[in-house]
């Protein structure tokens, strides 16, 4: 675990690492969300993961990840965001979860998802009160609690090929050599909770249904894997 951090937990899928560290801090809430908290999530692709990043700033592969976690996170209900306000209109807390690719060898996503579920599990937020006369929070140094986690969206990746064939989990090397790429992520309770698709080739609705039941099939061993 990662000392510094209010959470963590290190993920390996394959040859791909993914370590999350999750930090929470002060901050106003959103104007149009004053009883609310937030939560921000950056995927961190290091030059030293991979051959096919370079130093610099965020590549456009990391952003897109980054991008779907957040949408991910708000529109699977992961985390109730009214548990995170501390005074309404004053004070909320705000979650970053930084996942950074230590070794990327493909299906970065599915990691990177598996990680942060994991890490989340791990927070412990001190419970804080306001000091109406100083106007400041008061942070406590024995009382805390841990998140409420929704639904629990597990994402599978496949890599398709014009021939038919369907690889689950590809590495790099195989998601070059594809037609395409598909994630399915579902919930505890078998539902879809997102698609994404990469590339031109097409995939017909009974492809898509047998995906669906390895994603399922997959997503309850790894949550078994998680609450252990």
């Amino acid at each position: 675990s990662v000392t510094t951090a209010n959470g963590s937990a290190l993920v390996n899928i394959g040859n791909t690492t993914v370590l999350s560290g999750i930090k929470v801090e002060f901050a106003n809430p959103k104007l149009d969300s004053p009883n609310k908290g937030f939560v921000v999530p950056n995927v961190d692709m290091r030059a030293m993961s991979s051959y096919r990043f370079r130093p610099g700033p965020p590549s456009e592969q990391a952003q897109v990840l980054s991008q779907y976690l957040e949408d991910l996170i708000e529109n699977c209900h992961l985390i109730n965001l009214e548990d995170l306000c501390i005074a309404r209109d004053k004070l909320a807390w705000v979650i970053y979860i930084d996942l950074v690719c230590l070794d990327c060898d493909g299906n970065v996503l599915d990691a990177c998802i598996i990680a942060m579920l994991a890490a989340l599990r791990s927070v412990k937020i001190p419970k804080v009160e306001i000091d109406e006369e100083l106007e400041k929070p008061i942070i406590s140094k024995e009382e805390s609690f841990t998140l409420k986690i929704g639904h629990c969206p597990i994402s599978s990746t496949f890599a398709l090929f014009d021939n038919g064939a369907i690889l689950v989990d590809p590495t790099f090397e195989e998601e070059d050599l594809s037609n395409g790429c598909l994630t399915i992520a579902v919930n505890e309770d078998g539902e879809l909770s997102d698609v994404l698709k990469s590339g031109g080739h097409s995939i017909s609705d009974d492809e898509l249904q047998d995906c669906i039941v390895v994603a399922n099939k997959r997503g309850r061993e790894i949550r078994e894997l998680l609450s252990k």
